[in-house]
């Protein structure tokens, strides 16, 4: 598996305080943000996510990428603010220029709706509006972030959406079993695949899970014992996971260090042991989604 695989997202690197359960550094200053851009490029990756909702993201990583002569060349996805009115032309197209100007790109890679629920629109004037955008030679492809499985499949059967982002991990394997992934191959649409380690929550101390969350504690220790049995750490586990799962599918990381950035490329370049898909899959059958949702916790 190629580093190209895989795609460094930068909530990290946008929101105020971080983002995930598990961060302990908060967001990274400038220069810091800058040296993970460059340890992700140095290593291969080529690929970036975004969104206009991610506090300073997109002008985070626009001064990186310019710093390092890089914006010529990197593959960018950002996503529509879902707070913007989606019907209003102008609105729309203020959004993306905004982007772009932040970004310091001419064009993006994807630009994705934010939310599922934004499908309800789509031939309600929205399509038409994203149609007219990509025509401009502001945007290549059009795309959606979902939450629920079938969110998931409305957006691979509409015409238009090339891209689809959403959750996958350990412990949340909805998708695979509703036949996304399948689907997905089917239509020959991009598969983004985020949350990986569940916001962190996969890489927690058990004794350090909120008690909001307690009812994942037993399966966080189920799985400190499969990493045992395996000779894996609990991220080398996930990381094997999402591979195995959906070879073909771009895996959306993020990190606070430019250490995690090489930390995850080898995770990432770790064999699948024989088996270990099988046993995660009779070890976390059906979680409750009170841990599966994060807005839940």
């Amino acid at each position: 598996m190629l580093a190209s695989n895989l795609v460094l997202g930068t909530a990290q690197i946008g929101f105020p305080h971080g983002y995930g359960i598990a961060n302990k550094v908060g967001r990274p200053d400038q220069p810091a943000a800058t040296a993970i851009i460059h340890e992700a490029w140095k290593n291969g990756i080529r690929e970036f996510d975004t969104a206009q909702s991610y506090g300073t993201g997109e002008a985070v990583l626009g001064n990186a990428m310019q710093e390092l002569g890089i914006s010529k060349d990197a593959s960018i996805i950002s996503k529509f603010d879902p707070v913007l009115d989606h019907l209003d032309r102008n609105v729309m197209t203020r959004a993306l220029d905004g982007s772009l100007q932040r970004l310091g790109v001419e064009q993006l890679n994807g630009m994705m709706l934010h939310k599922g629920e934004f499908l309800s629109i789509w031939n309600e004037g929205l399509s038409a509006i994203l149609f007219d955008l990509v025509s401009t030679g502001k945007v290549k492809h059009l795309g959606i972030s979902v939450a629920l499985p079938e969110e998931a499949i409305v957006a691979l059967n509409t015409e238009g959406i090339d891209m689809i982002q959403m959750p996958a991990n350990i412990f949340d394997r909805r998708f695979e079993k509703a036949g996304v992934y399948e689907l997905a191959k089917d239509k020959k649409k991009d598969v983004y695949l985020r949350s990986i380690f569940l916001q962190g929550l996969l890489l927690l101390e058990v004794s350090a899970i909120p008690g909001r969350i307690s009812l994942a504690a037993p399966f966080v220790e189920k799985l400190d014992r499969l990493a045992e049995e395996y000779c894996l750490t609990r991220h080398e586990i996930a990381l094997g996971y999402v591979k195995s799962a959906m070879p073909a599918a771009r895996v959306v990381f993020g990190v606070e260090t430019k250490e995690q950035v090489a930390e995850n490329l080898a995770g990432w370049q770790k064999d699948v042991p024989a088996g270990l898909i099988e046993r995660i899959k009779m070890s976390f059958p059906d979680l409750n989604e009170r841990i599966l949702n994060p807005h839940l916790w």
